[in-house]
């Protein structure tokens, strides 16, 4: 795909996304001027939903590794499929990154109240404790969402949540109280203004997004897995 159509799940004129051509752009431009996601736009070939079928995961997150795929007899759709997933985690080894597989069949986890959730599909920013990003793309299924820095806010600075975290803490010692808030992940989540237009990272397409780390030099990417349905399983990469 031409990245000039990549506007059909990009925001237009949204600066904090920069589109590129190849893996090795991906990777080796740096995050600056507020740009804090890249993504490699790609049509891939091949039938990733045959290998959803044939690897017949359970509800949950199944991690997949190489010789589970291998193993898969596929047709010569299922088999290009197969050599792109194994060609992406490749590349990402190459760069010392440690690529996870995931089929996604329903997220189990209990979904906690709005005010205490940090579960994937939750609006959040990922962290690192050193510099790191974060690398996803997703071949089947749903797909991630992402949301501008300008059109949301951390939840624990939103005065209503924030008041409702306080008295839930139960303490007045604030030094205390932002520990509680990153013990617990709080910190890290966010709720979308009420004139926010997310955005769907699309089927195929490598990201690469930043997290929040000491030194980073731009805000990190706020973004969100999607609900799975029944019978259609997620498959994802992530690093």
């Amino acid at each position: 795909m031409d990245p000039a159509d990549a506007a059909f799940f990009i925001p237009p004129d949204y600066p904090r996304i920069k589109v590129v051509g190849s893996f090795e752009e991906l990777v080796n431009t740096p995050f600056a001027d507020g740009v804090n996601a890249m993504c490699w736009v790609r049509q891939l070939p091949g039938d990733f939903g045959e290998i959803v079928e044939k690897l017949a995961v359970g509800k949950g997150i199944t991690s997949i590794d190489d010789a589970r795929l291998l193993a898969l007899d596929l047709s010569a759709e299922g088999s290009v499929a197969r050599d792109i997933l194994l060609q992406d985690q490749e590349l990402l080894r190459s760069r010392e990154l440690q690529p996870s597989l995931d089929c996604i069949n329903e997220y189990l986890n209990e979904i906690e109240p709005e005010l205490l959730r940090t579960d994937v599909q939750s609006w959040h920013v990922d962290s690192a404790t050193v510099e790191a990003d974060t690398y996803l793309c997703t071949y089947h299924g749903a797909d991630s969402e992402g949301l501008r820095n300008e059109e949301a806010v951390r939840r624990v600075d939103a005065p209503a949540a924030r008041a409702e975290l306080r008295q839930l803490y139960g303490e007045k010692d604030d030094e205390g109280f932002r520990e509680f808030l990153h013990e617990h992940y709080l910190d890290l989540h966010y709720t979308p203004l009420p004139h926010a237009v997310p955005y769907s990272f699309g089927r195929g397409n490598l990201w690469r997004i930043a997290t929040e780390h000491p030194g980073c030099a731009v805000p990190p990417c706020i973004h969100r897995a999607p609900a799975t349905l029944p019978g259609l399983p997620r498959l994802l990469l992530i690093s």
